[in-house]
Formats: C-alpha cells, sequence, structure tokens
C-alpha cells in the first residue's frame, strides 16, 4: 500500500458531504498581527467556532455516520480514548445518533474537557496518562462489546479532519502554505489528503512531546519520553499501528519543534491581538509562526486555530 491510500481525495470529499450541515463551515480570517511577525500573509482557520470548539467534530460526525450507515439501528457502542477535544466531538455525535460513548481519558486532562464529555452522556473511565488511556480503549474494543474509534488513526477520522484543508482552499485558492499543529497526526494527515500537494504542509510540535520529530529521525515509530505542557492535546506517543506516520513522512514537508514559552506567549497574543481564546494544542501552531520557527516570508499562509476548550483557571494564569 503506498503511504496515505488508505484516506484518499475522494475520502475526504464524502466525508464533507456526509458531515455539511451537521458542523460549521468555519471563516478563514486575515490576521495582521502574524502577518507583521512573520512578513507574510497569514489567515486564521477559525475551528475554534465549532459547537464542540475545536476540528475534532469534523472526525467524530464523519465517523459516527459512517458506522450508522453501515450497520444502521444495530450499530454497536462506541469506545475511545482521548485528551478531551475528541472525546467531546464524539459525545456530541455519538448522541445524536443515539450511541452509547465510552471514553478513557487521563485524569490530568483539563477539568473543562472532562465536564464537556460527562455532559454530553459520555461514560468516562479516567487513566494514569494518555497512553494507557489509548492502550486500555484499544483493548476494550478488542472484546468485541465496542467498535473502537482512534482519535487520530481512524481513516474516517482523518477524512473528516480532511475537510479542513478543502475549504481553506475553496475560500483562498492563492493559500501555499498551512501551518497546523500535530499530536498524532490526524488532522495533517487528512489535510495532506485533501490538499493533494497543491500547498506546502508544516506541522507543529512542543518540546515535552515530539513522538514525529524524533521517529522521523529514526525512520520509524519510537517510543518518547513525555514531559508536561500546556498543550495537553498533543502529548502522548504515538499508536504503533498509526497510519499517520508513513502519511506524515511521505506528505507533510516539514515538521517543526516550539518551545513551552513561545506557546504560551502565542496564546497571550492571540486573545490580545485577535481577541481569540485558543487552547495550548492550538498555540503550538501559531508559535511557530509567532516565533519565527520557518520561513513564510512572502508566502501566504494558513494556520489551523483547531481548538479552544482551556480551564479558565488555566487562562486567568496566562493572563
Amino acid at each position: 500500500m503506498v503511504p496515505g491510500d488508505l484516506v484518499l481525495l475522494t475520502d475526504v470529499r464524502a466525508a464533507a458531504a456526509r458531515i455539511r450541515g451537521r458542523v460549521m463551515r468555519t471563516p478563514l480570517r486575515h490576521s495582521r498581527w502574524l502577518s507583521d511577525a512573520s512578513r507574510a500573509d497569514v489567515f486564521l482557520k477559525l475551528e475554534t467556532l465549532q459547537p464542540t470548539f475545536s476540528y475534532k467534530i469534523r472526525g467524530a460526525t464523519n465517523a459516527v455516520l459512517r458506522l450508522v450507515e453501515s450497520s444502521g439501528r444495530d450499530a454497536p457502542p462506541i469506545v475511545t480514548a482521548s485528551a478531551g477535544n475528541h472525546g467531546r466531538a464524539m459525545a456530541y455525535a455519538a448522541g445524536a445518533a443515539g450511541l452509547r460513548l465510552t471514553v478513557y481519558a487521563p485524569r490530568n486532562a483539563p477539568g473543562s474537557k472532562i465536564d464537556a464529555m460527562r455532559k454530553a452522556g459520555a461514560e468516562l473511565i479516567l487513566c494514569a496518562d494518555y497512553d494507557e488511556a489509548e492502550r486500555r480503549a484499544k483493548e476494550h474494543g478488542a472484546q468485541g462489546t465496542a467498535i473502537y474509534i482512534s482519535p487520530y488513526a481512524h481513516p474516517d477520522v482523518i477524512a473528516g479532519a480532511g475537510t479542513v484543508g478543502l475549504e481553506i482552499l475553496e475560500d483562498d485558492p492563492d493559500i501555499d502554505t498551512i501551518v497546523v499543529s500535530i499530536g498524532g497526526g490526524g488532522l495533517v494527515s487528512g489535510l495532506a489528503r485533501a490538499t493533494q500537494g497543491a500547498t506546502r504542509l508544516v506541522g507543529a510540535e512542543v518540546e515535552a512531546s515530539t513522538p514525529f520529530t524524533q521517529s522521523l529521525a529514526a525512520g520509524r515509530i519510537v517510543t518518547i519520553d513525555v514531559g508536561d505542557t500546556i498543550a495537553d492535546g498533543l502529548s502522548g506517543n504515538l499508536d504503533p499501528d498509526s497510519p499517520t506516520f508513513d502519511i506524515v513522512r511521505t506528505l507533510v514537508d516539514q515538521v517543526v519543534v516550539v518551545r513551552e514559552a513561545e506557546v504560551l506567549e502565542a496564546m497571550r497574543g492571540a486573545l490580545l491581538e485577535e481577541r481569540l481564546v485558543v487552547e495550548g494544542a492550538t498555540g503550538v501552531a501559531i508559535a511557530a509562526v509567532h516565533a519565527g520557527r520557518l520561513d513564510l516570508r512572502g508566502r501566504r499562509v494558513a494556520v489551523v486555530m483547531s481548538g479552544a476548550n482551556i480551564d479558565l483557571w488555566r487562562l486567568k494564569r496566562l493572563l
């Protein structure tokens, strides 16, 4: 199999048709602040405006609807792992479809995300960290009592995430670079399939968790030591079975690493300069541009504002 053939442009287009009317078509807004910082023309793809305040609703909705299409009224319960945004999005989509959902989550996930998953109807099982949550969720799915839907490695989740890229190029075909944060790689993989080489794709990791940087250097998925970071949505190791590594290795142009202090400064800037509340994971992509981690001079750039779910106490401390 050629890397990336698990998800094709036709799958992303089908996902766009499937989720139309169920998720928001978000705007692409110019940022004078980031344009001045990078000497480029920078636009913000505002996925923070989605009903669950992150792009994750796209992949979750596509995956749930595909499951209902294939199983009808006999659709089984769903199980997943999440640091928050995917679980919230899955709870939203599963609830709309009348399906039961169990989410394995790290107990140190932001309280706002934990509360939102519970309020949306998910059964929550808390674990020591994200790696344990993902392992236990996969084991649960392997028992045959529920369908496991990965937050980043499931093809329908990747295809749904890719609809972000379709919208960016439909709204501005002259965009030549897209910058996005990378955790498990689902979003950047979807963007790669959606854009088909029409843009330069840059992924950004936070220095506390760099599974792609280290795995790309090794030529294979490796286990890393994960540190503390405000970018909780990006923190953790890659599933050894994830197709996203090969997609990123083959189709993503560059992966950069930003420092924790740069993420915090980017989050402050988004609030003060753009009047946008963003979570740590989103701050990583902003930091890649604001801190000059890549040369964007003269380019027309889209930065994906992937999520806005941050605890109030963190926001207060940030200010």
